[in-house]
């Protein structure tokens, strides 16, 4: 046979392309070419290619007068990185005759090293999560991504670490164990090594706690304001540690995404990602983009939180560019080869001073009016709307901070509750058979469905917001906050006290 192919797959997005590896030899001058739009890296694998052939005890392609074609289809789409390096070894030793191989139904993965090793690639996940809807039974992976692999479902995938250990198994000769997958009921007994800060670390600002209790349990949008070292930042960082572990389905999406982000460690993501960008970030970097269109900050924070401090210093395109994301729990991003769509399902935590020294107008400030407003300005009224729950964080009693012991609840005694509430959501809207899981994601027909707000509450509203001038997205967040402290008041009726709960967390003056 002087003709092969094989299957292999790359990441546009989060969507999985299949590629077809083709491999034509004849006879002629040496020459071996790879065409379909491969990047660098792709061009070089022939030279890794040959390498591991020779060196896993077959001859290689260069040590022969014979030309060589390496055909990647759909020829169309740029293809890029080391993955397809075991599918064009495979599909060229079947051509060259030395393995017999049925390529239908198998996907092959993986990086070759010089003398025949297997490597880790990235976005291997959501690759194979998707390999069952292109009708593929089985997949050839590193045995260095075996963690991650473990969570698809639907095929059979066998780990290998060297190119022999493939060519072993396709002959008959020494098979390969496949990689057991993990079960759903085993997925919760798996270490999280948490690492978070716990509230009960955190002396005082008990209003702060409250506010940020209520938004981890609705997955409500927060900013705190206050003076430079008040805590800010520590109650952010320690916000993470409020929230209930991730479920089965949203680690295989959140490990999936770090995964095609070229980010992911050694271990499955299973507690909710923190991401904290510095406010030198560029606009690509938080919202995600590139010539091979890659996750941002927002994505990589799905699920779980992404913390902008010192919000005003981030620039103006950045903070507007979160208008959508905010709004829609996806980002879309266009560009000249396509529009791609990545989720952003994530809570925003921002943080600022009063002003840009820090101090505030009561302790003496330094800022001029001008510097002042454009302090101000950078932060317009669309994004503003978007943040639920708005703290102001006071200057902690010295008294507190010097106390031996801690009277302050644990983290795990809040994530309870927020476990509690988050499951009143979540019935109510499968109830309805609605796919949304926190009362942020609620539409104004959710509103008028799951809100049940009693007649007095609905009166204190209006003349709130009149008295206010708030506009109708800030009406209906009022609404949406209020229902998440209902859920965990335990009462399915939006009652006063929840409304004027709610109202305290809206926008103050900057």
């Amino acid at each position: 046979m002087s003709l092969a192919k094989t299957y292999s797959a790359q990441l546009i997005g989060l969507v999985s392309e299949i590629i077809t590896l083709e491999v034509d030899i004849s006879n002629g001058l040496h020459s071996f070419s790879i065409v379909g739009l491969g990047d660098r890296s792709v061009e070089e694998a022939k030279d890794r290619v040959s390498a591991a052939i020779k060196n896993s005890g077959y001859i290689s392609p260069k040590q022969k007068n014979q030309k060589v074609v390496v055909s990647m289809a759909p020829a169309d789409i740029h293809k890029e990185g080391p993955s397809f390096d075991l599918a064009i070894a495979i599909a060229y030793l079947s051509a060259a005759e030395d393995i017999v191989f049925t390529p239908e139904n198998t996907l092959l993965l993986g990086e070759l090293s010089l003398e025949g090793r297997i490597r880790k690639v990235s976005g291997l996940l959501p690759i194979l999560c998707q390999a069952p809807i292109h009708k593929f039974k089985q997949a050839f992976i590193p045995k260095d991504n075996v963690d991650e692999a473990s969570l698809a479902q639907g095929l059979t995938i066998f780990p290998v670490s060297t190119l022999t250990e493939v060519i072993d198994h396709i002959t008959g000769l020494r098979l390969v164990e496949p990689l057991k997958l993990r079960e759903e009921n085993e997925f919760s007994s798996i270490n999280t090594d948490d690492q978070t800060l716990d509230m009960s670390i955190i002396r005082g600002n008990e209003s702060a706690k409250r506010g940020l209790e209520i938004a981890a349990a609705g997955a409500h949008n927060i900013i705190m304001c206050g003076l430079p070292g008040t805590g800010k930042t520590m109650l952010a960082k320690s916000f993470c540690s409020i929230l209930p572990n991730l479920s089965y389905e949203e680690s295989v999406e959140v490990t999936g995404i770090h995964s095609a982000a070229r980010i992911l460690g050694t271990k499955l993501i299973i507690r909710p990602p923190f991401r904290s960008p510095h406010h030198t970030a560029s606009y690509p970097s938080i919202v995600g983009g590139g010539s091979f269109p890659r996750p941002g900050e927002i994505t990589l924070a799905h699920r779980g939180v992404l913390f902008l401090d010192e919000f005003p210093e981030f620039s103006r395109e950045v903070i507007e560019a979160l208008r959508q994301p905010l709004e829609d729990r996806l980002i879309t991003i266009s560009r000249a080869r396509g529009i791609i769509t990545f989720p952003a399902q994530c809570i925003l935590i921002a943080s600022m001073n009063p002003c840009p020294c820090g101090l505030g107008r009561e302790n003496n400030c330094t800022c001029t009016t001008r510097t002042l407003e454009m302090y101000k300005r950078k932060i317009s009224g669309p994004i503003i709307d978007r943040l639920d729950v708005w703290l102001n964080i006071n200057m902690i009693d010295y008294g507190k901070l010097a106390a031996p012991v801690s009277t302050s609840e644990t983290s795990e005694t809040i994530r309870n509750r927020v476990q509690k509430a988050r499951m009143r959501q979540k019935s109510r809207f499968q109830k309805n058979n609605i796919r949304k899981s926190y009362n942020s994601e609620m539409d104004a027909r959710d509103i008028e469905r799951f809100a049940n707000i009693s007649d007095e509450a609905r009166k204190i509203l209006t003349a709130s917001s009149e008295k206010l001038k708030m506009s109708g997205r800030a009406f209906h967040r009022i609404i949406k906050v209020a229902r998440t402290i209902s859920d965990l008041s335990d009462s399915d009726t939006i009652m006063p006290e929840h409304i004027f709960e709610a109202i305290q967390y809206r926008q103050r003056n900057l």
